[in-house]
């Protein structure tokens, strides 16, 4: 079946659709400080160089992992593709196409999850959050390197049956509902923010705000997010900052890209301890072995306690 990435569609619609915001926050808008032209410079950046290797590392890791791995699990056996289980692989069916939209979300959900909750993926993901901006600019943003480990998360989709064709749609169709998902412009969305992932949940997810961090990683849908635990209502009531507690404080994009695999290096140095440097590495953000940085679990915490106390002593 001949199949389109709608993404090959969606960029030249991105760039569109960033020129309108800034003509807008600019022009029409008292927002002025939507966009600073260093940092979206930075972005556009990072964006065109992320499109240029995506164009040819996933086109060979689709080919190679994807194509492989359906070859594999599910081989031709007298004409019809059969997965090893011993059903026929699925096809193109409409109900097919939104099961494999449904497990693309949730897997979305996981391997976003796991880019906060481990500190080397969180390094590569890092990029996407250094911006202190929160704009259409910004959705571009795109660290480099999740590319290389980002299909591993998605195979067990087409290991079990699913064309891969039909999964890069799925993955591009995710893409585009993400990317529109970073403008201030569209506010709170009534019965639908019970269902979808909308553009004041995103805010949230782009919070450095400790109440807000690590929170909302739901891709069109919010549902895994409400079922995990880390679903999150904007509180119009706070004052949202965006960004990261580690900023690259540089609009050079070799910077923003590698300075938080410089303070994982860095940090590894400070212990001889092997389990200390591994934790270093693939532990959760934050994590120290002498308390002198703190996880955001660690941090709420250690706020509750201080809380808690102060409710004592008040009380006392």
């Amino acid at each position: 079946m001949d199949i389109t990435n709608p993404l090959v569609y969606g960029v030249p619609c991105f760039l569109g659709l960033i020129a309108l915001e800034l003509s807008y926050s600019k022009v029409l808008d008292d927002n002025k400080s939507l966009y600073h032209w260093k940092d979206l410079i930075s972005s556009v950046s990072l964006g065109v160089g992320s499109a240029i290797l995506g164009a040819l590392i996933k086109t060979v890791s689709i080919v190679v992992i994807f194509n492989f791995a359906y070859d594999l699990f599910n081989p031709m056996v007298n004409g019809v593709r059969t997965n090893i289980m011993g059903y026929e692989s699925f096809g193109y069916v409409w109900y097919i196409w939104v099961i494999c939209m449904l497990l693309d979300d949730f897997t979305y959900y996981w391997f976003h999850r796991q880019n906060h909750m481990v500190r080397f993926f969180w390094a590569a993901h890092i990029v996407h959050h250094s911006s202190d901006n929160f704009n259409l600019g910004t959705a571009v943003r795109n660290g480099w390197f999740t590319i290389f480990y980002k299909p591993l998360f998605y195979v067990w989709i087409v290991m079990i049956g699913f064309p891969p064709e039909m999964l890069v749609v799925c993955l591009g169709i995710e893409a585009l509902w993400q990317f529109q998902l970073h403008t201030q412009y569209i506010k709170k969305m009534g019965f639908i923010e019970k269902i979808l992932n909308t553009h004041t949940m995103h805010q949230v997810h782009h919070a450095r705000n400790l109440e807000y961090m690590d929170k909302n990683h739901g891709g069109f849908l919010n549902v895994f997010d409400r079922i995990f635990g880390t679903w999150k209502e904007l509180d119009e009531s706070i004052d949202i900052e965006y960004g990261v507690s580690t900023p690259p404080n540089s609009y050079n994009i070799f910077v923003i890209l590698t300075h938080e695999y410089k303070n994982i290096w860095e940090d590894m140095k400070k212990s001889r301890n092997l389990y200390h440097k591994w934790m270093y590495v693939f532990g959760p953000p934050g994590w120290s072995h002498d308390g002198s940085t703190l996880t955001v679990k660690q941090m709420r915490r250690q706020l509750a306690y201080e809380a808690q106390n102060e409710k004592l002593k008040n009380a006392s």
